[in-house]
This record gives structure tokens, sequence and C-alpha cells, in this order.
């Protein structure tokens, strides 16, 4: 009789165990656990809202607002698609991001490869090309502004060769190719870097075993580097198209968008209606066309990349 009993109380000293009734000092410790942890987290919170939501909130507001008119519509959004210099930016920002994106990942890939491997120096290499990133964007434009003029130093070793001075930013054909130059001049590094730090986390038992069963050097990279490394290049694929998107400091200091609307990328567009023209409901509106043609092609970018994460 004890013995059963004795078994009784155990399954259900168990069953209160198992109970999802916690104890009541139990549950108050939880209490104070969430507000000591809603109070670390409230500068944050707050800076998000304050700094983010409610921005983002005006802007969408502000982007409704037909100019002089306090009722809310597509009207903003329907000038812009029967504007033709908007259709032409839009043209002018794809083809930018088209050439631009691949490019900066095909270099950065190529030397974080090439400095990950054993040379001399190579602590030197991976400085001396990750320091234009460091460089502010408006004193790289300078720099490049002074390189590119029809005297600079470009133009004189151009000369050496028996080439013709070229008229790099004031020409409407060269103009975009010139900013893409100075813009990848800016990134590569940067990006290097990423996938040099992706190059070293990656055991170097892969490699050993791909060369064990024969596989050359593009093989080996192809099969077996590639698809280790598809996190931290997935990574720069989405961040360096979202930093493309927002380049603003070498087109306002070195071409103001032009000649002839060249090189007028969407920040500069934005820029240009909102603090030029004034048109702050038309600047919003294209903010927010932006907002989501960066979301699009990011969501695209995900679904794209390989594996299930």
């Amino acid at each position: 009789m004890s013995e059963s009993t004795g078994r009784v109380s155990d399954r259900a000293e168990r069953a209160v165990r198992r109970s999802p009734h916690r104890p009541p000092a139990r549950r108050r410790a939880q209490g104070r656990e969430a507000v000591l942890a809603l109070l670390f987290t409230a500068p944050a919170l707050i800076a998000l809202a304050v700094l983010r939501l409610w921005p983002m909130g005006s802007a969408l507001t502000t982007s409704l607002l037909a100019p002089g008119s306090d009722v809310l519509g597509l009207e903003n959004f329907r000038y812009l698609f029967s504007d033709p210099a908007f259709l032409e930016m839009v043209r002018v920002t794809v083809l930018f991001s088209v050439i631009v994106n691949p490019l900066q990942i095909v270099l950065a890939l190529a030397l974080a490869v090439l400095l990950t491997q054993r040379l001399r120096g190579v602590r030197f290499w991976r400085i001396l090309v990750f320091l234009p990133a460091a460089v502010p964007q408006a004193v790289s434009a300078i720099v490049w502004g002074v390189a590119l003029r029809p005297d600079g130093p470009v133009n004189g070793f151009l000369a050496t060769l028996g080439i013709d001075v070229q008229p790099f930013l004031s020409s409407k054909d060269q103009a975009l190719f010139s900013i893409i130059v100075i813009v990848s001049w800016i990134g590569v590094g940067y990006w290097m870097m990423f996938l040099i730090a992706g190059l070293l986390d990656i055991p170097a038992m892969y490699s050993e075993a791909a060369a064990i069963d024969g596989a050359g050097w593009w093989q080996t990279f192809w099969f077996v580097i590639i698809p280790q490394l598809r996190r931290p290049l997935g990574f720069v694929l989405v961040a360096d198209t979202v930093a493309n998107f927002l380049v603003f400091a070498p087109v306002q200091i070195l071409t103001r968008g032009g000649p002839e609307g060249a090189t007028n990328l969407v920040m500069f567009e934005i820029y240009s209606r909102a603090y030029q023209y004034g048109d702050l409901s038309l600047a919003a509106a294209e903010t927010v066309l932006l907002v989501l043609i960066v979301l699009a092609i990011v969501t695209l970018q995900f679904r794209l990349l390989p594996g299930k994460d």
C-alpha cells in the first residue's frame, strides 16, 4: 500500500513540475527580467522609431501628397512614370548597376583569391588594396577629378602611348564609365576583405582532398571553394547591390548628373528634386520607388542563391 502511495506521489510531483502554471515567485522573476531587458533595449528601440520608422512613414505620406494639396493619392507616381527625365534616370541607373555590380564582385573575388596565397608582403598588399575604402568618398572623388582632367596624369600617361586627350568626365559617352571606375576603385577593396575572411575560414582539408582526387586548380576553385564561400559571397552580392544604388558623392562632386543626364543616378536625382527644385513630394515618391526596387532586387537575389538558408 505504501509503495503504491509513493508511486502516486512521485507521479503527482512530476506532473506539478511539468505543469505550465509556474510558481508565483518564478513568474515574478521572469517579469522583472522582461522589464530589465526592455529598459536595456529601450534606447535602441527609440532610436529605431525616431531615426528609421518615423522618417519612413513621413516619406511615404509625403509621396502620396500632390503639390499644394492635402489629399492622398498616386498623382506623384503617375507623373514620374510619364516624365521622360525620370525614365532616362532609371535607364542610366540600371545600366550603371548592371555593369558595376558584377565588375566589383569579380575583381574583389579575384583579389581575395590572389591575396590569400603565400606571397611575399601579402599583408601590405591587402592594406594597399583596402586603403581607398578607408578614404571618404568625397576625397576620392576630388582626387579622381584631378586625375581625369584633360591636363591630368591619366591623360598625360595616355599621351605617352600616343593616345589623344580623353574628355572622361565631360563626355556623354565616357562620363558614366568614369564614375564606374571611381566607384569600383573605392569599393573593391572593401568587399575583398569580406571574401578574404570567408576564404580563410574554409578548412584546408577540402582543397587537399580535391588535390588527392586529381582535381585541378579551376575544378577545386569552382566545385570546392565557391560552394564553401556561398554565405560571404551572397552577403557581398546583396550589400554591394544596395550600396551602388546609393552612390551620390562622386556624381554630385564631379558631374552633377551631366553631361546631358549621362550620370544622373537615382540618389542624385532625389537630391536634385528635393534641394534644387524644392519638390519634396516628388523626391519622396522617388525614394519610395528606390526602396521598393532595392527590396525587389535583394529578394530576387536571395531566392536565386543556392541552399536552404
